[in-house]
């Protein structure tokens, strides 16, 4: 079976995923579950970019190597990565609880906008931690620091402006000719969905990414540490040449 490369980005509907087969865009998919994601596509030797962090801490006041990276290549646009609560602490239900834990752990306070996904890197993490196929599938990616690749400087704009968006279509385009149509598809697939345009263009460019082109894979930092459980602690994109020297 040919592979498949497939971008996925969280929604208020679920998982949103974009996925191209060797000869270009091929389908957009919904799932309520990320177990459901796999099962559709672990027969199809995926390459799943997914925007939830994998490799988690597990306690201490170091940050992520990968997240202080793309921070810094992000510029003004550093925004968009988060620091990911601790193990722990993304198995608890309650902000006020998650937060004690992230606090005793890491000695760090725990972001709101973190503690929303934490339902979801858990479950990311419960996949990979038991599913070993699963681990070589997935890997983590972040649809900034993929535009700040394909587009050669830092974005100037918010993708949460009109300007934002017009920039990431801009840079999908000098990319791909064929990515507006790609673009206006998954929208017309989503339809009816509670899926918003940056989730649309943020699991564009993973799915972009994820595709195999003139540019190698590179990550971020260049030679990844593990978690205490074996998983990357990376962040992955596309480019000819390194972010970072």
């Amino acid at each position: 079976m040919a592979a498949t490369f497939v971008g996925v980005d969280y929604s208020s509907d679920g998982w949103l995923a974009v996925a191209f087969d060797e000869s270009g865009y091929d389908h957009t998919e919904l799932f309520g579950e990320v177990g459901e994601l796999w099962q559709r596509y672990e027969e199809q030797d995926p390459r799943i970019l997914i925007n939830i962090p994998i490799g988690l801490v597990e306690s201490g006041r170091e940050e992520r190597p990968c997240d202080e990276l793309a921070r810094s290549v992000l510029g003004p646009r550093s925004g968009a990565v988060l620091t990911p609560p601790v193990r722990e602490a993304t198995r608890k239900r309650r902000y006020p609880a998650a937060k004690r834990v992230n606090e005793r752990k890491s000695g760090t306070e725990l972001s709101k906008r973190a503690f929303a996904i934490s339902d979801e890197i858990a479950a990311v993490d419960d996949l990979l931690r038991n599913v070993p196929e699963a681990r070589t599938a997935f890997r983590e990616s972040n649809p900034e620091v993929c535009f700040r690749a394909l587009a050669g400087e830092p974005l100037a704009h918010s993708k949460r402006r009109a300007g934002g968006y017009a920039e990431r279509m801009r840079v999908l385009a000098s990319h791909d000719p064929d990515a507006p149509p790609v673009v206006q598809a998954v929208a017309e697939a989503t339809d009816g969905a509670d899926v918003a345009v940056n989730d649309v263009i943020d699991a564009v460019v993973l799915a972009y990414t994820a595709r195999p082109s003139n540019a190698p894979l590179r990550t971020l930092p260049a030679d990844p540490p593990t978690d205490e459980h074996g998983l990357p602690m990376e962040i992955v994109y596309r480019s000819p040449d390194p972010l970072l020297d």
